[in-house]
């Protein structure tokens, strides 16, 4: 069985000789280490050795099997190299050809709004603060004027990560940026309560809502949330801002108008349009023909929201404003469907 051993790593390695191509290699190594070669034989057949020679046997079958796998490996690498060499010998190659070009991510469309806005209002004196994705029932909607029971809840369907007959103040996603208005506010008053600071910030950050899925709603989406807290602010003040923001975001001749609206947490409220910028006022399937984009939503602050971020009402007003990202990039784009910021159809995110 030994000398066996040797012949067939002797005829092996002298077949091996002869390899000259990919192709030929692979019937070799069919032929003398696949699953019908002899070398397979016998190690199949080592049960039937003698007792006293079958360690013997074993031991000489596994060097011949390295020894084979070895000068397979070597084989390999030099028909390889020799395949490369021939090909470049005979295969027509212009170097002066340009390579294949390098292609680069992008900012997602949806960012790029973002930091517009968000750049359009660091510019005005806005601070960019953030606040967390996962909020209690209290800051979510008691604190911003939505009591227990209150209907108004049933504008914003929530995520719940507690149930809510758990307790009276369970975890859900925020449905918006507003709860940060809280944390805000009671952050400034904490070194001094009696006169806290007068604050104005930019809250960016994702939202979420059970809502059914359609070209106009999502169920996660970016939401700027701007709020300013002070002595003596009017509701002159927000319309000033929010004039001079359209200006900045949309052209220095951008018209703006204001209707009024009812939000819970601010008093008296409005929505904000912006004469439609693709069709200049005229009337266009975008705006559905009324020259207007509806932009954000705003109001002055409510009393009760200032009394619980700590700030006194009867001494402190304030304006809060919101808006959506994907909104305006879809009102600026002619976007019709909103599924396409989080489709990742790279057809859709090269063209921004």
């Amino acid at each position: 069985m030994l000398e066996k051993l040797n012949e067939i790593q002797a005829a092996a390695l002298d077949a091996l000789e002869s390899v000259k191509d990919s192709e030929a290699l692979q019937g070799w190594k069919v032929k003398h280490t696949g699953g019908n070669s002899a070398l397979t034989e016998v190690f199949k057949g080592i049960g039937k050795v003698a007792k006293e020679d079958r360690g013997k046997v074993g031991k000489r079958a596994n060097e011949v099997k390295v020894a084979l796998e070895a000068a397979l490996t070597e084989r390999a690498a030099l028909i390889k190299e020799a395949e490369l060499a021939r090909s470049l010998e005979e295969d027509h190659l212009d170097v002066t050809l340009p390579g294949r070009p390098f292609r680069h991510g992008g900012v997602h469309p949806a960012t790029q709004t973002l930091r517009r806005i968000l750049g359009i209002l660091a510019d005005m004196g806005f601070q960019v603060y953030t606040s967390r994705e996962v909020e209690s029932d209290e800051y979510n909607f008691q604190h911003l004027n939505f009591p227990l029971g209150h209907p108004a809840r049933e504008m914003q369907d929530s995520f719940y990560v507690e149930s809510e007959g758990e307790r009276d103040n369970p975890l859900l996603m925020r449905t918006h940026t507003s709860p940060g208005q809280i944390r805000a506010m009671r952050e400034a008053a904490v070194g001094n309560p009696d006169n806290p600071p007068p604050i104005r910030i930019s809250l960016p950050g994702m939202c979420y809502r059970y809502e059914q899925i359609t070209s106009r709603s999502e169920i996660q989406f970016n939401q700027v949330e701007g709020l300013a807290v002070g002595e003596n602010i009017t509701f002159s003040d927000l319309k000033g801002t929010l004039s001079d923001f359209a200006r900045r975001m949309f052209g220095a001749h951008a018209r703006t108008r204001f209707r009024a609206q009812h939000f819970p947490f601010t008093e008296p409220s409005a929505e904000m349009d912006v004469e439609c910028f693709l069709c200049g006022g005229e009337g266009c399937s975008v705006c559905k023909k009324s020259g207007w984009l509806e932009i954000l939503g705003c109001g002055m602050v409510h009393p009760n929201v200032l009394q619980a971020g700590g700030y006194d009402p009867r001494r402190y007003t304030g304006f809060a404003f919101g808006m959506g990202p994907e909104r305006q990039a879809m009102l600026r784009h002619n976007i019709k469907d909103i599924r396409y910021f989080w489709g990742n159809d790279s057809r859709f995110l090269e063209q921004f």
